[in-house]
C-alpha cells in the first residue's frame, strides 16, 4: 500500500549557527534548546529525545508544537514555501 503525506502548514527557520542570533525568532524555542559553547550546534528536546542540529539545518515546529531539526536537502525535497493572503498583503506593503 502507498501513502501520501497530508498537506499541512508548518513553521520552520534555518539554523545559522550563530550563538547570538540562531536564525529563528527570539523566544521561539527558549525552553527547548541549549547551544554549545562553540555556537555551532543546537541540542533540541524532541518527542523522540535529544537531537543535534547543525548550521544549515531547519528547525521545524510540528503540528503538536514540538520542535525537531531537519537537514536542508530533506527539507527542500519535502516542503515548499506557503503564502497565505496576509503574507501576500504584507509583502506588497513593505
Amino acid at each position: 500500500m502507498k501513502y501520501r503525506k497530508k498537506p499541512i502548514i508548518i513553521e520552520a527557520y534555518k539554523f545559522t549557527g550563530d550563538h547570538d542570533k540562531p536564525g529563528f525568532p527570539d523566544g521561539w524555542i527558549t525552553s527547548k534548546y541549549t547551544i554549545s559553547d562553540n555556537g555551532y550546534s543546537l541540542y533540541i528536546e524532541t518527542l523522540e529525545g535529544k537531537m543535534l542540529a547543525h548550521p544549515g539545518d531547519y528547525i521545524i515546529k510540528g503540528i503538536k508544537d514540538e520542535f525537531y531539526p531537519c537537514k536542508e536537502d530533506i527539507f527542500v525535497d519535502t516542503y515548499e514555501p506557503f503564502f497565505d493572503a496576509s503574507c501576500k498583503l504584507n509583502a506588497q506593503t513593505n
